[in-house]
């Protein structure tokens, strides 16, 4: 269903109660399927029970889905696809804006409310993490093709179809600040093998639910990887500039 046929269906209105037309669960990810197409109902049911979206319900129990509660859901969905936030980042903000409170930002700095995020905020929040070219790359981050090459060499960065996505783009704008510093990619290659500690580390933590095999778990799984990341990340952080702060003793 393309974006033009997609609004005109959210717009229509009941002719005797003049309320927008709800829709069944079923047709909520016909509406998201060309922005999402690996979005399941599993997936909405599991944001709805960590609380993210609270859909109406017929008198029988089934869930009805208004366009407000579709421009939600593509907010959410969005963010977590586009600037890999995790769905607490998304739901403290929501809750904010559902509270009468009104954040100067959104997560990932935007500034759009969340019931208005539309096909085009999509759009624009993939264009500023589409996958680029190794030359691309160079220009984007200020690398030389010496640094990127030896990037590749180390495995600091790996091309997915001769394109690097957003993390390879930060890890090579990081390398190239710090080659300013004299810090060669050669001595970086501690921060991979820690990254990967920590990685098996968070798969081991989450291998029981990812063993379940269906999408609900495998969300749980992704969202409780994100949680134990970010504390690894805060840890880290807490690590080295607490043994920095030391530097102006």
């Amino acid at each position: 269903m393309n974006q033009a046929a997609r609004n005109q269906r959210l717009a229509v209105v009941s002719s005797d109660t003049q309320r927008p037309v709800a829709l069944n669960i079923g047709e909520v990810l016909s509406e998201l399927h060309d922005e999402f197409p690996q979005v399941t109902a599993s997936k909405i049911r599991f944001l709805e029970e960590k609380g993210l979206l609270t859909p109406q319900r017929t008198s029988a129990g089934y869930r009805k889905y208004l366009p407000d509660d579709v421009g939600r859901l593509r907010f959410i969905l969005g963010l977590q696809r586009d600037q890999y936030l995790p769905l607490k980042v998304i739901k403290d903000y929501l809750d904010a804006v559902d509270s009468g409170e009104r954040p100067d930002q959104l997560p990932g700095g935007h500034t759009l409310a969340p019931r208005s995020i539309s096909e085009q905020m999509t759009q624009d929040l993939a264009a500023r993490t589409r996958p680029v070219t190794k030359a691309e790359l160079q220009g984007l981050c200020g690398a030389s093709p010496d640094l990127v090459d030896d990037l590749l060499a180390f495995g600091m960065i790996t091309p997915e179809n001769d394109r690097f996505d957003e993390h390879a783009q930060r890890i090579a704008a990081a390398s190239a600040a710090l080659a300013g510093h004299g810090i060669e990619p050669r001595h970086l290659r501690a921060f991979r093998a820690a990254a990967d500690r920590e990685v098996g580390l968070v798969e081991r933590v989450v291998a029981p639910q990812m063993s379940r095999g269906d999408v609900a778990s495998r969300a749980r799984a992704a969202e409780t990887a994100r949680e134990i990341s970010d504390a690894c990340m805060a840890l880290h952080g807490a690590l080295v500039n607490g043994a920095i702060a030391k530097l102006d003793h």
